[in-house]
């Protein structure tokens, strides 16, 4: 794989990154451990967490991925000099009060945070460090409306980027990204730090798939105009975009057990449990077999086809899974495919947006 430059940063990284939610929750650390060395023996250098993981979010699991990726690092001297770390300070609670006390995200908070991830991923600094929602009330996570009478912000961006700034300074941190933004914060995030001289973001990590395309309503030309990398997040809709789902249904006897989906009522609530979601991606996956794909293969494609993503972050629970993800990387769709899996969306939008 030919290495990215994320961003105007000086790192450079595969366009596949390994995330780590499941680390710590459905995925042990023994695995886990087996998981990233395998990885990184396949010529991925580039890996994803954030201090909130491990996910379905837990006071009991806070900090369990970072902590079971640091005891990686410890037990394999000069692994950290070889991979590229990404982490993410959590934005506003949005009911995890285990975070952080208060509802804010303020500079102070920024730099405990990036403290405590550094001390249990066990490393002097954090090569790319995000945020991991905005610390304003935005459409995300499946919300589809802006609405200003919600907004509660607290701590303006400059504020913000200022206290990333100490933490680049203070070299704990090389570069800065943004998760769940939007056009309007990816804007302000630039356009401040090239006012005042500032850290700017190098990548906007946001859930792109056939089931949620709103980076390419607009976000997409924002990104490409100013020079940030997009990471693409859930790139298999959290597992319905694998076709395992697709003849027994999310719930009930035949449903996989030990899936995302079916073993989490708290992500059934979110946009992947929607029936909308459910039925377009059997659509998807009906239109990858058709073509002689796995849905595997065919939703992972897609993803490594288009311009808009400088690397997709995949997520997996077994080797058998991070072999099957790695091994698609050279399947790409054809224009024509791509032409059917637009007209599939003019028909169902984003169910999963």
């Amino acid at each position: 794989m030919q290495k990215i430059q994320l961003g105007q940063s000086d790192l450079r990284v595969t366009p596949i990154c390994l995330g780590t939610m499941t680390f710590g929750e459905q995925v042990d650390e023994p695995t886990a451990h087996a998981i990233l060395h395998r990885s990184l023996e396949r010529g991925i250098d580039f890996i994803d967490t954030a201090e909130m993981y491990a996910v379905p979010a837990r006071a009991e699991t806070f900090g369990a991925t970072e902590t079971i990726i640091g005891n990686w690092f410890e037990k394999n001297p000069g692994v950290r000099d070889k991979v590229v770390l990404a982490t993410k300070v959590a934005g506003p609670s949005r009911g995890m009060p285990w975070v952080r006390e208060g509802n804010g995200m303020t500079a102070a908070d920024i730099a405990a945070s990036c403290e405590g991830s550094l001390r249990r991923l066990k490393t002097d600094v954090i090569d790319l460090y995000q945020i991991h929602w905005p610390e304003r009330h935005v459409p995300a996570f499946g919300n589809m409306y802006y609405d200003p009478v919600r907004e509660t912000s607290r701590t303006p961006i400059h504020e913000q980027l200022e206290a990333l700034a100490g933490l680049v300074k203070a070299g704990k941190v090389r570069a800065i990204g943004l998760s769940n933004e939007t056009p309007y914060g990816v804007h302000e995030f630039v356009r401040l730090a090239e006012q005042h001289g500032l850290p700017r973001v190098a990548t906007v990590q946001n859930v792109y798939n056939v089931l949620s395309r709103g980076v390419e309503n607009g976000l997409d030309e924002t990104l490409h105009r100013l020079g940030v990398s997009l990471l693409a997040y859930s790139p298999l809709g959290f597992g319905l975009l694998t076709g395992k789902y697709d003849e027994s249904g999310i719930t009930g006897p035949h449903a996989p057990k030990g899936a995302r989906i079916a073993r989490y009522e708290s992500v059934r609530k979110q946009r992947w449990g929607r029936p909308e979601s459910f039925e377009a991606a059997r659509r998807y996956n009906a239109l990858a077999r058709a073509i002689g794909m796995t849905p595997t293969q065919f939703a992972l494609a897609f993803c490594h086809s288009k311009w808009q993503v400088a690397s997709t972050i995949i997520g997996v629970t077994s080797l058998a899974q991070l072999e099957e993800d790695l091994d698609s990387w050279d399947k790409r769709l054809p224009p024509d495919v791509l032409s059917e899996v637009d007209k599939l969306r003019w028909e169902m939008r984003d169910p999963a947006i």
